[in-house]
Order: C-alpha cells, then sequence, then structure tokens
C-alpha cells in the first residue's frame, strides 16, 4: 500500500463556497472553489440561497477538479466530504452527492471534521511551509468558531478554549456592519487597519476566565462609541475610518494573543499553528511572526488559500483516514453541530 498512490477526490459545502479538490497522498493537484455572491446584499449568508448555489455548483467543480488534476475518475481511491459543522442544507448537498459518486465508482467514503480539517491543512505537502509537530496548540478563528485546540496526534485534538458567544469572525463583520462598510467586512477592516493608528481609540477587553474567549461586549462597546461620536460630529466614520479599524484590528489582536500566551504558560507548548478564515488577517499574521522573536514561539501560518473554506484541507483529513483505513458508510448524514 505505501508504494501504491492514493487519489483523495475532497468535497466541502459547510457555508457558502462550494469547494472540490484532488489530492495524491498529501500533495495537492487541483483545488476549485466557486464563491456565491448572492449573499452580499444580504449582508450574510442565506442560508436556503446557499443551498441552491451549491446544487449549481456541485457538478461543474468537482469536473473541473477532476480535469485539473489530469486523472480520470477512476483513478480516484475515496472521497472524502464535509460531514459538518456547517449549514444543514449546505452540508446535504455536500454529503448526498459524495454519497452517490463514492455507490457509483464502488470506492471508500471519509468524513471529514471541517474544523479539524483547519488544523490539518498544515499538512499538505508545500514548498517553503514547515509542518508542524507534535504536540502543538491551533489556533482556530473563522465566522462561526474560535478555538485554541491541543493537538498530539492527526486525530487526538482537544478544544482547551473557546468563545462563549461570538466568533472572531462574527466581530470583524458585525462591526464593519456598525461602521457601514459591505459584508464581507473583516477583509475591509484588516485593509484600512493597515493605514490607521492602533492606538487611537481604547476599546476594553473581555474579562473571561481560562482559555475562553467573548466578543459579543466588544461588538456593543464599538456599537455605542460609534454612535456617540457620529452623534457629534455626522462625518466621523468617514474622516476616521482607517484609525477605527487600526484600533478594532488591535484590540482582537490582542485578546487572541493574550489567551495563546496563557495556553502557552499553561500547557509548555510553544508550537501554535493557525487556521480558519480569519487566520488571513494581517494583523494576526503579523502578531504571531513577531511572537517567535518575543517569546521563542514556533509558529505555523498556512497559505492564504488553506484560510478560507476550502477542499484541500478535507483531502488531507481523507488522505490519513485513508491510510487509517477510517471509512463510512452509506447511512452517513450531515451533522451542523460536530465536535472535534
Amino acid at each position: 500500500m505505501a508504494s501504491q498512490n492514493i487519489y483523495i477526490l475532497a468535497i466541502e459545502s459547510s457555508c457558502d463556497d462550494t469547494a472540490a479538490a484532488i489530492l495524491k497522498n498529501d500533495t495537492l493537484l487541483s483545488n476549485i472553489v466557486a464563491t456565491q455572491e448572492v449573499h452580499q446584499k444580504f449582508g450574510g449568508v442565506v442560508p436556503e440561497l446557499a443551498s441552491r448555489a451549491h446544487q449549481q455548483n456541485i457538478v461543474p467543480v468537482i469536473h473541473q477538479a477532476i480535469a485539473e488534476a489530469n486523472i480520470d475518475k477512476k483513478d480516484i481511491s475515496a472521497i472524502a466530504f464535509t460531514k459538518g459543522p456547517g449549514l444543514m442544507g449546505s452540508l446535504l448537498v455536500g454529503t448526498s452527492f459524495a454519497k452517490s459518486l463514492a455507490l457509483g465508482l464502488n470506492i471508500p467514503l471519509i468524513e471529514v471534521n471541517h474544523m479539524q480539517a483547519h488544523i490539518l491543512a498544515h499538512f499538505i505537502k508545500e514548498q517553503n511551509y514547515k509542518i508542524p509537530e507534535f504536540p502543538f496548540l491551533a489556533l482556530t478563528i473563522s465566522g462561526g468558531h474560535t478555538q485554541i485546540v491541543r493537538v498530539d496526534s492527526h486525530f487526538e485534538m482537544k478544544v482547551i478554549g473557546q468563545t462563549i458567544d461570538d466568533a472572531v469572525g462574527e466581530a470583524y463583520d458585525k462591526s464593519a456592519k456598525i461602521m457601514g462598510l459591505p459584508y464581507p467586512g473583516g477583509p475591509l477592516i484588516d485593509k484600512y487597519a493597515q493605514l490607521g493608528d492602533p492606538k487611537a481609540y481604547k476599546f476594553t477587553k473581555p474579562k473571561v476566565g481560562g482559555l475562553d474567549f467573548s466578543f459579543s461586549g466588544l461588538k456593543t462597546a464599538i456599537l455605542y462609541f460609534i454612535q456617540k461620536q457620529v452623534k457629534e460630529n455626522p462625518n466621523f466614520i468617514e474622516e476616521n475610518r482607517n484609525d477605527i479599524c487600526a484600533s478594532i484590528q488591535y484590540t482582537i489582536v490582542n485578546i487572541l494573543m493574550d489567551k495563546l500566551k496563557k495556553a502557552v504558560k499553561e500547557t509548555g507548548i510553544n508550537q501554535i499553528a493557525i487556521g480558519g478564515g480569519v487566520s488571513a488577517n494581517s494583523g494576526i499574521r503579523k502578531a504571531l511572526n513577531e511572537a517567535e522573536g518575543k517569546y521563542g514561539w514556533k509558529t505555523y501560518v498556512p497559505k492564504f488559500e488553506y484560510t478560507t473554506d476550502n477542499a484541500a484541507m478535507i483531502g488531507i483529513v481523507g488522505y490519513y483516514k485513508y491510510l487509517a483505513k477510517d471509512f463510512t458508510d452509506l447511512s452517513v448524514t450531515a451533522q451542523p453541530r460536530y465536535k472535534i
């Protein structure tokens, strides 16, 4: 088996991106993502519209992934798919398609936890990118999750800290909405933050025990601050957008870094990996890179294409599960709340 190449077709449909990838062992051959722009005018993801778009996109996306990998359907060793967490309707599209295709090709089916995949994305073989050594701490940050996970092996993971309310991605997007920025606002805050003074405005950091996070209070503080300032000066946001964004980003990054420092101290593990859509944020990446020199940490930051929802990360989990012969049967169904 060791000398035989393993080809994994991976399918990701947990939210509003339809994605498919082909991996040859731990090397990526193709990674196709169809984004859904229909949600922008609503200021957030509309689940029913997302499901319909997945149904339209899934066949051409998988077809393109196979074509770009330059393989035939009969070469595929197994199909890996996102079982959860995510939006039920979206997950059902990917799950149903994966089950049908696996049955048609008579090949194994592999279920994947989306959050576990964000962590194992670091194990996709890439030039100039280091692979973490076990054990390490993973900070998974996205629109729906904020977690610190202790990772002892590919499949031994324990959540040691998580948000008790909003996820960090929600804090970014809701802050952007308060400022009148279009959805998704997180990347725009990051863009404007790079041009502003991070210490222009001070926002209080939440006091949450242990390694858990809270962002709902920060969001409320930003709302009241903006309302007060706009009442005094209707042009406040336009005149100070860069500084506001820089101050919001500075506060959020400090919240994340404070908890990471505490986790390193408590566990004695100084290898830190990040994953999830918000790990594309320049402020967080900069803070982690600086932590290597400041605290002697070893940090692992994924390629940008592996930060947002993608099928490559589903495929690498599929590869390791294939090696372990950890397959699922056709009775499997989507699970919108699916813990690591």
